[in-house]
C-alpha cells in the first residue's frame, strides 16, 4: 500500500486541530482575560530502509540513507499569557492586572482557580466574586452601607459610606503566579487549575515578587489578534486542501497499478 495515502491523512488530521485552535481564539476575540492558543506539530516515526552511513560497498559509506516519514501529530496546544490590551470601564469593581499574575476565586467544590477575569461583582454579604459566583480569595467583604470603593495597585481594598468620611480598609487582593503558567489546565469560564507542569501557587501582594499591579476600573482584554488568526486560518486551510490533493494522486496511482494487465 501506498504510505503516502496516510501520511497525507494525519497531515489533514493535524491541520483539523490547527483550525480548531484557530477558530477557539477567534470565537474569544472578545472574551475578558483570554490568552490565544497555538498548534505545535512533531514529525512521526521514519520507516529506516537504509541507514545513513551503511556500507554500499568495498570502501564505501552511503553519505544519506533511505529514511522515509510516517506523517505528523499534534504535540502540544501552547497558549500564549501575552498582556492583552486594556478596556476603560470606570466601574469600580473593575480590575486588570498589569503584568504577572492570576486572581484565586474558590469553585462551589471547594477547589481554588485562578483567573485572569478581573470584572468583580459584590455577592450576598457583600463578598467580592467572579461573574460566575466564584468567591475571591482571601475573601473581601463590602459593607451594604458602601457608597465608594477604592482598590489600589498594591491591592488593598478600602470603602467610604458618606461625601467626607475617611476611607477605611476592608481587605487585600492577593495574586498568584506559576514557575510556568503554560502548564495550566484550562476549566473554561476564563479560569485555570494547577497541574504539575504548572507549579505550586507563589502567592502575594500585588507589585511584589515579580507580581503585576492592579488597575481599578478597567479591564485586560483578549490577546487574540484577529489578522493573525485569518491569516493563520488561511494557511490551516490551505494546508490542508493541499494534504486532499496528496490521497487523490496517491489513490491514482493506485487505480494505475490495479489496471496493469
Amino acid at each position: 500500500m501506498i504510505k503516502s495515502l496516510n501520511t497525507a491523512a494525519t497531515g489533514m488530521k493535524a491541520q483539523q486541530t490547527n483550525m480548531d485552535v484557530i477558530a477557539n481564539n477567534i470565537a474569544n476575540a472578545s472574551t475578558t482575560g483570554f490568552k490565544k492558543a497555538r498548534a505545535e506539530f512533531e514529525e512521526l516515526m521514519y520507516q529506516t530502509i537504509k541507514e545513513p552511513g551503511a556500507s554500499t560497498g568495498a570502501n564505501s559509506l552511503s553519505p544519506t540513507g533511505v529514511q522515509v516519514g510516517l506523517g505528523v501529530k499534534t504535540n502540544s496546544i501552547q497558549r500564549d499569557f501575552a498582556q492583552g490590551s486594556t478596556a476603560i470601564t470606570r466601574n469600580a469593581l473593575d480590575v486588570e492586572i498589569q503584568g504577572s499574575g492570576f486572581l484565586p476565586v474558590q469553585l462551589p467544590s471547594g477547589q481554588i482557580a485562578y483567573t485572569r477575569d478581573g470584572s468583580l461583582k459584590k455577592g450576598p454579604g457583600g463578598r467580592l466574586m467572579d461573574k460566575n459566583g466564584n468567591i475571591l480569595q482571601p475573601e473581601i467583604a463590602l459593607p451594604a452601607n458602601a457608597n465608594g470603593v477604592e482598590i489600589t495597585g498594591d491591592g488593598r481594598v478600602r470603602f467610604i459610606t458618606g461625601l467626607n468620611t475617611v476611607p477605611q480598609d476592608v481587605g487585600q487582593i492577593q495574586l498568584v503566579n506559576f514557575v510556568n503558567p503554560a502548564g495550566l489546565k484550562s476549566i473554561g469560564k476564563n479560569l485555570f487549575i494547577p497541574t504539575n507542569a504548572s507549579g505550586l501557587p507563589q502567592q502575594g501582594v500585588p507589585g511584589a515578587n515579580g507580581l503585576g499591579y492592579l488597575a481599578q476600573g478597567q479591564l485586560e482584554t483578549s490577546n487574540v489578534n484577529i489578522v493573525d488568526e485569518m491569516v493563520n486560518m488561511i494557511g490551516a486551510q490551505r494546508t490542508y486542501e493541499t494534504n486532499s490533493k496528496v490521497i487523490q494522486a496517491s489513490d491514482q496511482m493506485l487505480q494505475y497499478m490495479n489496471n496493469l494487465r
